[in-house]
């Protein structure tokens, strides 16, 4: 007797347990996020050598102002002292900014005077397209903008003004230079 193979059956996957679950882990939440604060107290070294870097300078440039009788020291300058001795490390601070901020600013605010003249309106003018100008050539240097204000302001002699801003800015790094070795600190981060 011969019998016939039963038809295979289908193959059928056997039942699975299913996956087990992780538990749950607990989320942290994040921590919330710290404000900054204060900047931390220096130390007296710094903050004398800084203050008598910044005084120095000033100073410098009335006596050269006094030589060469013209008026060397301008409030931005002032401002752009205070960023070179008490920020060493911002870029703000870096003579490419305060060299070439100063003078592109003060080129911004010559070229608003030659197109509106002197008066409220140009220097807003001035001011603000100095800002955008210094973006441009990666020269920040905040003080700046405040040079481009006075020359829409008061018109001054176009080469002498540069020549003496050239001057007065490049004293300011200098004295820098002389204040970052007293207390320590590294300027300038970059020349360029």
């Amino acid at each position: 007797m011969t019998t016939t193979p039963a038809p295979a059956a289908a193959a059928t996957p056997a039942p699975t347990a299913p996956a087990p679950t992780a538990a749950p882990v607990p989320t942290r939440a994040a921590p919330a996020p710290t404000r900054p604060g204060p900047p931390p107290r220096p130390r007296p070294r710094v903050l004398l050598a800084s203050t008598a870097g910044s005084v120095a300078a000033l100073v410098l440039l009335v006596v050269v102002g006094t030589v060469l009788d013209q008026p060397l020291l301008i409030p931005p300058l002032a401002a752009s002292m205070a960023l070179v001795a008490g920020a060493p490390d911002l870029p703000l601070s870096q003579p490419r900014s305060v060299v070439g901020g100063q003078l592109l600013s003060a080129l911004t605010g010559f070229a608003v005077l030659a197109v509106a003249g002197p008066g409220l309106w140009g220097a807003a003018v001035a001011g603000g397209l100095a800002l955008g100008v210094m973006m441009l050539a990666r020269t920040p240097h905040s003080p700046a903008a405040a040079t481009a204000v006075i020359v829409a302001l008061q018109s001054p002699p176009l080469w002498s003004f540069l020549g003496l801003l050239a001057l007065a800015s490049l004293l300011l790094v200098v004295v820098g230079l002389g204040s970052a070795r007293a207390t320590g600190r590294t300027y300038p981060v970059y020349w360029f």
